[in-house]
Parts: structure tokens; sequence; C-alpha cells
């Protein structure tokens, strides 16, 4: 027993998640906070709100970034040793971020009136789209430097500047909330990220592959080629992602009314909260390794110690969560959100099920399965819009967790059986 766990705290995964584990607890404690103080100044119906607009944030910010991001950490990863070679990827997706971002801006600034009334249900919010096209440049620069040095493996700067996002957005979003209410909540959402673009350069300034000219001076259409298989995925996920959870906040907003709407948000913000110490740790480490990887007996190996380590410390976690909801909600919420408390089984059931899809879900991506991805996308989260539609017709709120543990369970079956080959070692 000793040797074996001596073995599993020796694994890669787990010294990349120790290391992880510091920025982890801060963006923990950061989200803590800001979600305690944002929920006691703006109520659920400010939540919901908050949510619509992080729904959006999510599509337009990938839209900016064309989506290249997890390419840029696949390739790098793959020719890091190769100077010619990643100097072309750095170069290219340096023009492609330019030319997008740009694009996005203009949009967001002429389109702020209409966007203002289609997420925010009111056209008085558009000077938040106004402050969104102003800084997304820096945004889309910053997620792509953040890649970048993923790619190369610089743990330590890739942790530091994780550190310094997640206190800056706390420092925004409380701040401009007490000042400001839901107004500076929503302002706080769309330019938090454009401070953290100039403490990342503070960051990288001395890494051996860092130049301004490194990224300006070289563009490569093969290289763009390569990336768009990633961007037709990223883009989709931009997409599909935020636009179901759009369809079913304005679902239960609808049937439920809009505290409803905000308690079910409050949940969603629960788990992505604590699910921070696997996603995390897996984009740093797993998608790499993977991309890395090259016989079916190496994949198999790798996917099965994730799924050993992974999977165990999440099923505990979640009972613990959920033998501590009632004090989790009054830590992190007020007495409005009391209600939350019958939304907590399902919901922890489709993170454990989410997960586990997930962790296959990323061979798709290091391997560029572009059509089977976008296909389960699109598959995964129509079901889940469907599911989650459907059982709050019959259950009320409650329905859409229910909704989502199955979205996520049919998710994961169809995984193991597209990977079978792999996982099960037979043709």
């Amino acid at each position: 027993m000793i040797a074996k766990l001596k073995h599993i705290f020796s694994a890669d995964l787990v010294k990349v998640s120790s290391l992880n584990a510091v920025s982890t607890v801060i963006k923990m404690l950061t989200g803590l906070v800001s979600v305690k103080v944002v929920a006691a100044i703006i109520g659920p119906a400010g939540i919901a709100l908050l949510g619509q607009l992080n729904n959006f944030s999510t599509i337009t910010l990938g839209v900016s970034s064309a989506g290249i991001n997890a390419g840029m950490t696949k390739y790098v990863s793959e020719y890091s040793s190769s100077r010619k070679k990643y100097l072309l990827f750095l170069g290219s997706g340096y023009w492609i971020t330019i030319f997008f971002s740009i694009l996005t801006s203009i949009a967001l600034i002429i389109g702020a009136g209409y966007f203002s009334k289609i997420i925010l249900l009111d056209e008085k919010y558009k000077f938040v789209f106004y402050f969104f096209g102003g800084t997304i440049i820096l945004y889309a620069l910053n997620a792509l430097l953040i890649s970048v040095i993923n790619g190369f493996k610089e743990y330590k700067k890739y942790i530091i500047a994780n550190i310094l996002g997640s206190i800056v957005g706390l420092i925004f979003s409380v701040v401009l909330s007490v000042k400001y209410g839901v107004s500076g909540a929503l302002i706080s959402v769309v330019t938090f990220q454009s401070i953290v673009f100039l403490l990342t350069l503070v960051i990288i300034h001395k890494s051996y592959w860092f130049e301004w000219k490194t990224f300006t001076r070289k563009f490569s259409w093969l290289v763009a080629g390569r990336l768009g298989h990633y961007s037709m995925m990223a883009l989709v996920s931009a997409v599909v992602v935020p636009v179901s959870q759009l369809l079913i906040r304005s679902y239960i907003r609808k049937h439920e009314g809009i505290t409803n709407a905000g308690l079910w948000e409050g949940i969603n913000r629960i788990s992505a909260m604590y699910l921070l110490v696997i996603t995390t740790s897996l984009s740093v480490y797993y998608l790499p390794r993977l991309a890395e990887l090259r016989s079916k007996q190496e994949l198999r190996k790798e996917i099965s110690g994730v799924y050993k380590l992974i999977i165990p410390l999440l099923i505990a976690a979640t009972i613990v969560i959920y033998l501590l909801r009632k004090f989790i909600i009054q830590l992190l919420f007020t007495r409005e959100f009391a209600g939350m408390q019958e939304l907590f089984g399902f919901q922890l059931i489709g993170d454990i099920f989410k997960m586990a899809g997930w962790i296959l879900g990323y061979l798709m991506i290091a391997k560029a399965m572009t059509k089977t991805y976008i296909t389960m996308e699109f598959v995964s989260y129509s079901g889940q819009v469907l599911f989650s539609c459907g059982f709050v017709a019959l259950y009320g709120t409650v329905g859409a967790p229910i909704g989502y543990a199955i979205g996520n369970v049919v998710y994961f079956v169809i995984m193991l059986i597209i990977f079978r080959k792999i996982l099960f070692n037979y043709e």
C-alpha cells in the first residue's frame, strides 16, 4: 500500500496538481469572497444577469481569439525543441488573434444597444458592451500568451499568471459591485482581463522564447490551416456551451421566475468553483501530455492513471459538498438562496459524469478529432437543453440539474463507445 501511494504521488499529474494547488486554492478563495459580496449586493436577480453576461462573454471571447488557444498549446508543446517551427506558430497565432479580436471589438461597439437588450434585457446596460469592445483585444492576447506558456510547460509562470488573474478579478468585482451595484458587477466581468494581460507580460518578459518580433514577423497559411482544426472545435464549444446555458436559464426565468434562474446560476457557480481543481490540472498537464503520446498502449496507461486518481477524489469531494450544502449556501450566498439546497444532489452527480466524460474529451482535442468533437458538442449540449427544459416543465427548477446529470451520463457512455478500442484493448 505504501509503495502504491508513493507511486501515485510521484506521478507527473500529481506533481503538477500539487504545484497548481496554490493557484487553485487562491482562485477558490477569491471566488468565495467575490460570490459572497456580489450575491449580497445584487441578489438572485442580479446573479442571473451576471450569468447571462458570462455566457455571452464566453462566446465573444472565443470568437475574439479565433478558438486557436488549445491548438497553440498542443503545437508549441509538440515543437518546443524546434525554434524554427514554434516561431511559425507564435507568429501565426498572434496575427490570427489580432485580426479576429479587432473584428469582435467593432461588432461589440456598433451593436452595444442590441446586445444589451437581448442579453441583459435592457438597453440601459449598453455601456457594458462599449467597455467590452474597448478591452477585448487585451483579453485575447492574454489568452494567447497563457496558452503558449502552457505549451512550453512553464508551469510556475502559468500558475503565477492564474493567481494574479484571480486576485485582479476579485478586486474588480468587489470594488465595482460595492461602488456601482449591478452595473459595476457587469463591468468587472468584461474588463479585468485587460489588467491581467499587462501582468502576464511582466511574468514572461525574460522567457527564452519571448520577444515581440517573435510574434509579429512571421505568418504561415499552412500553420493557420493546422490551427484551424482547433479553431473550429473551440469556437463550437464557445458557442454551444454558453448558448445551452442561456436557453436553460431563459426557460427557467420564463416558467419559474428570475429568482429561481438565479438559484440555478448559483449552483452552477459552485460546480465551477470546486471543479477548478480538476480542470486546471488537466489543462496544464493532461492536454500537452496526450499530444505527445502515439501508441494505444501509452494512451490507455495515461488515461487509466488519470481516472484512478481523479474520479475517487471527485466522488469524495461531492459527498462532502452534499453533506455541507446548507453551510456552503450560508457561506457563499445569502438567505435568499436557501432554496438552492434541493438542487445539489443531481448537480453533483452530473459533475462526476461530466468530468468522467471530459477526461476522454481531451483526447479528441489532443488528436485533432475535429468532426467527432463538434458532433459530440452538439449532441451533448442539445441533449442537456432538452432534458433540462423537459424536467423543469415536470418538476420545476430542480429539473435543470436532473437534465444536467442525465445529459452528462449520456455523454460519458457515448465517449466510452467512441474510444472503446483504446480503453478496452480490442479491435
